[in-house]
This record gives C-alpha cells, sequence and structure tokens, in this order.
C-alpha cells in the first residue's frame, strides 16, 4: 500500500519525498495548488493536484490509489485556511460543525471525516525522524546564564501560546517579550520584534503543541530561519527537542554557526 502526502509549502514535503525514495517507499503526492512547489512531480511516484478545500477530491483520490495512510507536509498560510477557502460541500459540512475556527479544530475535524472513510492521518514526521532536533546544545556556542533566563521566560509564554492554537514562536529580547506568533509566521514576527528591541539581540522561542500527536502543524525551522535570524540579530533559537523539525539540518546548523547563533533543544515539558 502506498502512502498519501498532502504537501504544503516549503521544503518539508520536498524532503520527505527525497527520503521516502532513498527508502524505497512508494508516496502519491496530493499538493495544494496554492502551496506546494512543482518540485514534488519529480519526486513522487505520482503526483494529484486539489484546490485547498476540496476535502471530497481528497478522498476520492486516496480511494483510487489504494491511499490508507496519509500524512501532511509542509505549510499552508493560516490566513489562506480561514480567508481563502473555497470549500466543497463535505469540508462546508464540517466548517458549518465546528465550535471554533483554528487549525486544531479543522484538522482535528478533517481527521474524524477521513477515517470514517478508512483513511488514517499519521504522523508528519514519519520519514524525517533524523531531522528532529536532539536534546542539548546543537551548535559550538552555548547560551550563557542571561540567554538561560530568557530562554527558559520565553518558553514559559511559548507553551502557554501554543494551547491557544495561535501560533508557536515567541521573540524575547532584554527580559521582555517583544513579540508572539500569529497568523504571519516567524520570519515576520522576527522582523516586527527587530522594530522593538531597541538594537537588543533577540531570542527566539519555538513550542510544540502539548499534545501526544504529531499529525500536523509541527514547529519547523531550516536555513530561511538562520537567514533572517542573521538580518535581525536573533542569537538564540530554542525548541523542542524531538518535535521540531530542522530541515536541512546539517547545512542549518553549519550557517548557524558560522553566523555565532546558539541553537538548543529542550525536553517538551520543562
Amino acid at each position: 500500500m502506498p502512502y498519501g502526502l498532502i504537501a504544503g509549502n516549503g521544503r518539508f514535503p520536498i524532503l520527505a519525498l527525497e527520503t521516502a525514495r532513498e527508502l524505497g517507499e512508494t508516496v502519491i503526492a496530493i499538493g495544494i495548488k496554492e502551496e506546494a512547489s512543482p518540485e514534488i512531480e519529480a519526486l513522487a511516484a505520482k503526483t494529484y493536484w486539489i484546490s485547498l478545500g476540496a476535502l471530497g477530491k481528497l478522498i476520492d483520490i486516496c480511494k483510487s490509489e489504494g491511499i490508507t495512510e496519509l500524512m501532511m507536509a509542509g505549510q499552508v498560510k493560516h490566513a489562506s485556511i480561514f480567508s481563502s477557502i473555497a470549500p466543497d460541500w463535505r469540508l462546508a459540512k464540517l466548517l458549518f460543525s465546528l465550535k471554533e475556527k483554528n487549525t486544531e479544530a479543522l484538522i482535528g475535524g478533517v481527521a474524524q471525516v477521513l477515517a470514517a472513510e478508512g483513511i488514517r492521518l499519521v504522523d508528519s514526521t514519519l520519514l524525517l525522524k533524523p531531522l528532529l532536533a536532539g536534546e542539548g546544545v546543537l551548535t559550538k556556542r552555548k547560551p550563557n546564564a542571561d540567554e538561560e533566563k530568557e530562554i527558559r521566560y520565553g518558553r514559559r509564554i511559548a507553551a502557554a501560546l501554543a494551547d491557544f492554537d495561535v501560533g508557536q514562536a515567541v521573540v524575547i529580547s532584554n527580559r521582555a517579550c517583544v513579540a508572539l506568533e500569529a497568523m504571519e509566521g516567524t520570519d515576520a514576527m522576527l522582523r516586527r520584534a527587530a522594530g522593538l528591541s531597541n538594537g537588543h539581540p533577540l531570542r527566539l522561542i519555538k513550542s510544540s503543541r502539548r499534545r501526544q500527536h504529531m499529525l500536523f502543524d509541527v514547529p519547523v525551522a531550516g536555513l530561511a530561519t538562520i537567514s533572517t535570524m542573521r538580518e535581525t540579530n536573533a542569537t538564540i533559537l530554542a525548541c523542542d527537542a524531538g518535535r521540531t523539525l530542522l530541515l536541512d539540518k546539517d547545512e542549518m546548523i553549519a550557517q548557524a554557526n558560522a553566523a555565532g547563533i546558539c541553537i538548543v533543544g529542550y525536553k517538551a515539558d520543562e
């Protein structure tokens, strides 16, 4: 049986498909037209394209290909999910039934609809376990005592924010929380924070939601993150070990070392 992969934007789906090919796994890609890169076509065993909101077509594809396990890889802009979506009748029915309009509720509802059709959502990092952040300091530079205090302060705030399904990151600077991530994403948040920090270094804190599964919305950082951190004078990236994907991990750590940036992974419950 092939895996199905719903591809959003960014490097996540590309790396997942590359890894699947190396492992000899058959993966059918279902690319979201508004988000996914055409690169997926060269890496997947077969590729379908659907619009955001085409839940019925997604189910039809899975059934025609014999897909019973489906993973989500890549981002879908949060603003697109609720403002630009053109739902088919199946998704419209689901949206009408939701008590809250947030990602957790929406994907949870989609998972229930898929399960009723014999299709199970599986861990989105299934093919990328080696790219999950490890525990401890991952770079040459370690956080100093003041940075460690700011990290722990930021992790408390980020954990609370994640529980409300709003964002997964905060920025701390000079012992103050200067920015919370919302729908704009991490890079835009860092640039906004840089304008509020009066030149003080930024500490980027990412936190995964306090849930047992990793079916969707896994925190991700990559080369673009390091580039934006350099641009905005962000010197620390702290994240949940085993629950945060570091895309292009080796090169990302090498670039962080070259820039004097510290990357550190913490147990999710710390």
